[in-house]
């Protein structure tokens, strides 16, 4: 391996010509100079092709009909070179020493290096807030036994993570039901394949806007049905990935995930008649939140005893008063300030 391993830096686009400069722009202004930058177009209807013809020869540029997302990652892998490949979403960006901080921590063996993003809105205003959250420690080293005991590990979402091209060939390309959850996909798949090394300074910035697939900027039910349709595909991929390599799952795997428990919590709150998982009672979505939370959680004591607390709320509130419960937790940038100054007051009393 080259001791300047080349990056491919694959920007995947749909419809948003108004980001896709600061992501293009991130890519090509890096302090690492060996990388290549690939844009791949998945039939945008808006200006972007303008956008993304303006670079000329400077980037390798794509354009297919519209395929969703793990087609247009599946169509720049085929085309990229690069020995570590970073899937970079057209609306988010890169810090100038991004790729330089991955190069520097990655070496063979090692499948994925991840790295912390912070949450910015539309005009790149910070959030307050980070994904993963300060305080949690991004997964290193071997991750399959982890992954196998809580199904679930703390890494960050598509624009956080560099991957080594060698182990990412096992697993692409994406299958097709994984079109619109490709990230989930690679996210599962990763640990299985090699080491992980994390980072945990923002190396990127994560958008928050209205166009946004995933961030949530507001809650509702049909939002979390999303939610947990995926959690149960990606529970499936879990299981599969496991037998493959003939290792035991416990039996009570799906349980031990707080962020599953939780989506499915919310969902049944905010429209129980159109839940997914028919068999869910709320008083039992509670009891294996609480046990995900206190046996399987890093969270500290005092984290664990805040969630308890709104565990509870949202579960046996009366709904108008659980869902702010519900919104406080998964988008913190929706909280009123004097909540967050209470809850700041609270860490300073019991630290």
């Amino acid at each position: 391996m080259a001791s300047s391993p080349l990056v491919s830096i694959i920007i995947n686009n749909y419809n948003y010509q108004q980001f896709l400069p600061e992501a293009i722009d991130s890519a090509l202004n890096q302090t690492y100079q060996s990388i290549e930058v690939i844009v791949v177009d998945d039939g945008s209807t808006d200006n972007s092709k303008e956008v993304i013809d303006s670079y000329g020869h400077r980037i390798t540029s794509i354009f297919q009909t519209n395929s969703k997302q793990g087609a247009a990652l599946n169509c720049g892998f085929a085309a990229c070179r690069g020995d570590l490949v970073m899937f970079l979403d057209a609306d988010d960006y890169l810090l100038p020493e991004a790729v330089a901080r991955i190069v520097a921590v990655w070496h063979p063996g090692i499948a994925k290096v991840h790295f912390r993003l912070q949450a910015v809105d539309s005009v790149r205003q910070p959030l307050g807030y980070f994904v993963p959250s300060v305080g949690m420690t991004l997964a290193c080293g071997n991750v399959v036994q982890k992954l196998l005991h809580t199904s679930s590990y703390v890494s960050s979402p598509m624009s956080g993570n560099a991957y080594c091209r060698s182990a990412l060939a096992d697993i692409m390309p994406i299958p097709l039901e994984y079109f619109t959850t490709a990230d989930d996909y690679l996210m599962i798949s990763s640990p299985f394949l090699g080491d992980l090394a994390g980072i945990d300074d923002p190396l990127g910035a994560y958008r928050v806007h209205d166009s946004n697939q995933w961030a949530l900027h507001t809650v509702s039910g049909s939002r979390f049905r999303r939610f947990v349709r995926h959690d149960l595909q990606n529970y499936a991929l879990l299981q599969q990935r496991a037998r493959d390599r003939c290792l035991d799952i416990p039996a009570d795997l799906e349980r031990r995930s707080l962020g599953r428990m939780w989506s499915r919590l919310a969902s049944l709150r905010l429209d129980p008649q159109e839940h997914p998982v028919s068999s869910d009672r709320v008083y039992q979505l509670v009891f294996y939140g609480l046990r995900a939370l206190w046996l399987h959680s890093n969270h500290n004591w005092k984290k664990r005893t805040l969630y308890s607390l709104l565990w509870l709320w949202v579960g046996f509130m009366p709904l108008p008063l659980a869902k702010p419960g519900i919104t406080w937790l998964y988008a913190p940038h929706l909280r009123p300030k004097t909540i967050d100054r209470a809850l700041v007051k609270l860490r300073q009393m019991t630290s």
